[in-house]
């Protein structure tokens, strides 16, 4: 609400984003509270200084996991940037290759068994 009130009111000099004080002098944290994100200015823009982890020690993605990854990727793009984001695509996809990897064993025709796991785990 106060970036919103000083956006229209031509006598705010300051407003408050994420803990962070944005001042027409600069930038600077709030007192008494540590700040979280380091910002880099980029002409009038604040741009968060976000770093993801880097990639667990695991096998890489099979077939079915690569192929929800880019169905993720292409048909619900707000849901893979979230968990992106939270670093929990990895293990979502990993989930669908062993499901498939389940399904593939206990299926006993390899046509039906592609189709199923196409319909219930990756295309879902």
């Amino acid at each position: 609400m106060r970036a919103v009130m000083a956006a229209f009111c031509p006598m705010a000099t300051m407003t408050w984003h994420n803990n962070i004080a944005i001042t027409t002098s600069g930038v600077k944290p709030r007192k008494g509270k540590p700040m979280e994100l380091t910002y880099t200015r980029v002409g009038d823009y604040l741009l968060p200084n976000i770093k993801l982890s880097d990639p667990p020690d695991a096998p890489p993605l099979g077939r079915y996991g690569l192929m929800h990854k880019t169905y993720l990727k292409e048909h619900k793009p707000i849901l893979y940037s979230q968990l992106l984001l939270s670093e929990k695509l990895y293990y979502l996809c990993r989930e669908v290759d062993e499901a498939a990897a389940t399904r593939l064993a206990t299926i006993p025709d390899r046509e039906v068994a592609h189709e199923i796991i196409l319909s219930e785990l990756v295309y879902n």
